[in-house]
């Protein structure tokens, strides 16, 4: 496993890491067994960042990541979790709530200190709520040493264009916009790399979008792309290849990308995105599936207010 410098923070993050929410049944029931499984498997394969959220499965992924990493020596892993988003429509910026947000995620995660505590889904509420409140509340928190460095994170490429000028924050997650089918995170690296923010880039199967089995019902992608991404998965499957390989390859290859999160509750799965990372890439397939996923190059969909998606047709 290779490891990069997350931005100013200085931490040292393995290239692939683990994103949690599938310990909260976000896509397929699972149990507590497996999934304590699945963490063990994760840091004994090189993984060392583990991100999650109360949000994944209303609490569940954090309760049952809790469990799992209480065997673990805390010096083992860096841990971030998020605050503000907590329901499908339910956001809560403020003061009061981050605090206790934090303390609620303490005691589930069977920690003391999270590493980075990320906004989540900041694009729903307006600029001024972040940046007046929710953001000093995590620099209180940063002083107070329940968390060691502050984030945010969300959809839109625009809203980090907008927020990020404004704010002082140590590191970012963002989704869905380095992977095969969408790269629109290289035009936002020079304003990141500017400020020395850390990058967390996440979902290099978009979400579902590059897999055979189509994506979950939830997923708000157009029917073009849809069906494009899933051509995609299936001409790699055609040449015997699983098109998760080639996108897990794909996204943790660029040394401007310090890390990128997977979400799985299946061992073997993470134990095997990890061996991919030191595979070389098959880079005449990657060209024949990046000429298929060329027609919806880039293509995104709303997320959050109107102001942070002014270019999504």
């Amino acid at each position: 496993m290779k490891y990069r410098k997350l931005g100013k923070t200085g931490l040292d993050v393995s290239i692939l890491s683990f994103g949690a929410s599938s310990l909260g049944s976000v896509f397929r029931e699972t149990n507590e067994e497996e999934g304590r499984r699945t963490v063990h498997a994760a840091i004994d394969s090189g993984i060392n960042y583990i991100d999650v959220s109360p949000y994944y499965g209303l609490t569940k992924a954090e309760a049952a990541l809790g469990k799992a990493i209480r065997e673990i020596p805390r010096d083992k892993f860096l841990l971030s979790t998020k605050a503000g988003r907590y329901g499908v429509d339910d956001f809560d910026f403020s003061k009061k709530r981050i605090v206790d947000s934090v303390e609620e995620s303490l005691a589930r995660l069977n920690t003391d200190y999270i590493d980075i505590l990320y906004l989540h889904d900041i694009e729903f509420v307006s600029s001024d709520t972040i940046l007046e409140e929710a953001i000093p509340t995590l620099q209180l928190l940063k002083e107070q040493g329940k968390i060691r460095f502050t984030g945010i994170c969300g959809l839109p490429i625009q809203l980090f264009e907008t927020v990020l000028p404004r704010a002082e924050v140590d590191a970012i997650i963002s989704y869905c916009h380095y992977s095969l089918n969408d790269t629109a995170l290289l035009g936002l690296l020079p304003l990141l790399e500017s400020q020395n923010i850390g990058l967390v880039n996440a979902s290099p199967l978009s979400m579902g979008l590059l897999s055979t089995r189509g994506t979950p019902e939830w997923h708000l992608a157009s029917a073009e792309l849809k069906a494009t991404c899933k051509r995609a998965a299936e001409h790699c499957a055609s040449k015997g290849q699983d098109i998760a390989k080639l996108a897990v390859q794909y996204s943790t290859a660029s040394e401007r990308i310090p890390t990128t999160l997977v979400s799985t509750a299946n061992p073997d799965n993470i134990r095997n995105n990890a061996l991919w990372t030191d595979e070389p890439m098959d880079e005449e397939l990657l060209q024949e599936v990046l000429d298929i996923l060329a027609p919806v190059h880039n293509q995104s969909w709303v997320s959050g207010r109107p102001e942070y998606n002014e270019n999504i047709t």
